[in-house]
């Protein structure tokens, strides 16, 4: 009985933990927490890592995103440069 109480503690900590941390961290902290819960909880603390590293992007697509951005930005500012020599506005 007591154990149940302190593994259904140990796992409330954790949930309130992850809702406290961002991004990859909380894969971490569940995860750290899940080897000392058991081994229920380490599945679980897997599972969830792997959620949020699917959701979270990697530094590449961040600079991929941010290249794309720019380019298509720099193409709108020549869209516009045209269109004012043509006398129009942007």
């Amino acid at each position: 009985m007591i154990r149940t109480i302190r593994t259904g503690g140990a796992l409330l900590a954790v949930v309130t933990a992850s809702l406290l941390l961002q991004g990859c961290l909380v894969g971490a902290a569940v995860g750290t927490a899940g080897a000392v819960v058991g081994g229920a909880a380490k599945v679980t603390g897997s599972v969830v890592g792997a959620g949020v590293d699917a959701v979270t992007t990697s530094d590449e697509e961040t600079r991929a995103r941010r290249e794309r951005e720019q380019r298509n930005y720099e193409r709108e500012q020549r869209r516009c440069e045209q269109r004012q020599r043509q006398g129009r506005t942007c």
